[in-house]
């Protein structure tokens, strides 16, 4: 099946690469315009609140400010961090994204990645899963114009409904790093499905954990577990060569490194390495992602659907390990030479270009005879009409 392909965008803007949060903003909508031009299919925004570095706290305003700044991709909420917020918010705020956005709006849906975004609420990390689960049947009860009344530690809903409709049948999706939690919720409710660092070590054990909780649960609930549904994300660098990529990535990996083993509270998204050699190593031989050329992101992402079995979107996860230009150079790159490879959009390109090519030593004569022809006969034509 023909991939689809966007970016996952949390955003990272490591301090130890000397952030101003409104150029990191800027640099976030260059992004996206960047990859609106270039043909990418969605972009999923981040909401996080804590640590410095995952710099967006509402992911529908930031989409609201891209709405118009952007033409055809689409614009989603990666994700939702949901037991943070009253679930009937959550489904206005998705309805009225939708109709503003008449069709380019996605809703992503999490249980929050950063430990003290929760803590800093006063929400147990221990029950913070099982609250996603339980807030997500009442999300898409309301998204479907159910009257909910329930009561929690979290909010009270009375007779709880939303005023209109969707205007179109958009994408909700759940996150899941290495629980079952997200293919829990997704199964049950007949979402899509975001596997997040799911080409990291771990994340490569849990790419089948996963999909069997979608396959084994989907059809106690009345739905089917549908592949095109499910979304890999990983990390890619890329450039002319592997050397330049890594010589780019100077700039920010350590930085990204350093966030994720000691700042971010997350021993499943946690980098290898202290050198910046054995982080490099790290991420190309793990199988968490690419730094280097376009041939190395086909090699990971064939091995990620031979892995998984197969699946319907890659997402690149944004993550600034080298400057904006170099940054926008790989999504460029990615979108020349590895988009084709999976989308068969150069398909046909190449066959016309084959079968030219089968014709050219006869057509080519033919063509030379033809020009040589109508030159003798033209000057035929002028001697006789000057004798």
């Amino acid at each position: 099946m023909a991939l689809k392909f966007g970016t996952f965008m949390a955003p990272f803007h490591p301090p130890g690469t000397g952030q101003n949060p409104s150029t990191a903003y800027e640099r976030d909508v260059a992004l996206i315009q960047h990859m609106d031009r270039l043909g990418f299919d969605e972009a999923w925004i981040g909401e996080h609140h804590s640590c410095g570095t995952e710099l967006i706290p509402d992911p529908f305003m930031f989409i609201m400010y891209m709405a118009n700044l952007t033409k055809h991709i689409k614009l989603g909420t990666g994700v939702t961090s949901l037991p943070y917020h009253n679930p009937l918010w959550v489904a206005d705020r998705a309805l009225f994204a939708d109709r503003l956005l008449r069709g380019r709006f996605m809703l992503g849906i999490g249980p929050g990645a950063l430990p003290t975004d929760a803590d800093m609420i006063g929400i147990s990390l221990e029950e913070q899963r099982g609250a996603m689960e339980e807030d997500f049947d009442v999300l898409m009860a309301l998204l479907r114009g159910e009257s909910v009344t329930k009561e929690t530690n979290r909010y009270r809903l009375k007779d709880a409904r939303t005023q209109y409709a969707p205007y179109s049948d958009f994408d909700i999706a759940v996150a899941a790093i290495a629980s079952p939690t997200g293919p829990r919720a997704a199964s049950k409710n007949g979402a899509h499905l975001i596997s997040v660092g799911a080409t990291a070590a771990g994340g490569f054990d849990a790419l089948a954990l996963h999909w069997d909780v979608m396959e084994e649960r989907a059809p106690q609930f009345g739905h089917k577990a549908d592949r095109t549904k499910w979304r890999l994300a990983g990390p890619m660098h890329l450039a002319e060569t592997k050397e330049e990529a890594i010589e780019q990535v100077r700039y920010g990996l350590d930085a990204w490194c350093d966030y994720t083993q000691d700042v971010l509270a997350a021993p499943h998204f946690r980098a290898a390495g202290k050198s910046f050699e054995e982080r490099v190593e790290w991420v190309n031989e793990s199988g968490l992602g690419v730094i280097g050329t376009p041939d190395m992101a086909i090699a990971q992402i064939e091995r990620l659907e031979k892995q998984s079995g197969g699946f319907g979107s890659y997402l690149l996860i944004a993550h600034e390990w080298a400057r904006h230009k170099d940054n926008l150079n790989s999504f460029e790159l990615f979108a020349d030479h590895v988009m084709p490879r999976f989308q068969g959009s150069a398909d046909r390109l190449t066959g016309a270009e084959q079968w030219a090519r089968s014709r050219w030593d006869e057509l080519d004569g033919r063509q030379g005879a033809a020009i040589a022809a109508a030159t003798e006969r033209h000057a035929s034509e002028k001697s006789g009409s000057q004798a």
